[in-house]
């Protein structure tokens, strides 16, 4: 088992991001972690095919429309969007790869409150693409109160615990 902190120590040492799932039509747990990745100093991309600006910076369609390639992705969608943007990641060469689960990265433990798809996992490391199959970067990346808790808790229980 490889330990879920030296894979996020690697994902975070990157210097540009896409974030795909921001959204202009209520707050969510993608635009916080948009907004963390920006204002910790990364370059960061929002990632939405429904919308063209997100905070007055522009939001692109997909990664293939990025004005760069990306040194990681992050994703808070649908499992099946994850599924297409890992594929995107593959045609890219995208190395890096951070599926959000709001309950750690045990597979099936929040079935409906995961973006990971266990093929899109399997695609990941079938393509050399290091990935995060769930957790959420606000619990690494200066976290609050309720996102520090939800990482000790989860680490206590055993659910931050990844496959190599």
């Amino acid at each position: 088992m490889a330990q879920i902190d030296s894979l996020v120590k690697d994902f975070l040492a990157q210097k540009k991001i896409a974030v795909v799932g921001v959204s202009d039509k209520r707050e969510t747990g993608c635009n916080s972690n948009y907004e963390k990745f920006k204002s910790a100093g990364y370059q960061v991309y929002a990632v939405n095919p429904r919308i063209t600006s997100y905070n007055g910076s522009p939001c692109y369609p997909d990664l293939k429309s990025l004005p760069e390639k990306p040194d990681g992705v992050f994703i808070l969608a649908n499992p099946q969007v994850t599924e297409q943007i890992v594929q995107q990641c593959v045609e890219l060469g995208i190395k890096r790869v951070w599926m959000h689960c709001m309950m750690g990265t045990k597979p099936g433990l929040a079935g409906n409150m995961t973006s990971v798809s266990q093929s899109a996992v399997k695609m990941c490391r079938d393509n050399g693409i290091t990935v995060i199959p769930g957790s959420c970067p606000n619990q690494f990346l200066k976290p609050d109160f309720g996102h520090g808790m939800m990482r000790v808790l989860w680490g206590a229980f055993g659910f931050m615990k990844v496959e190599a």
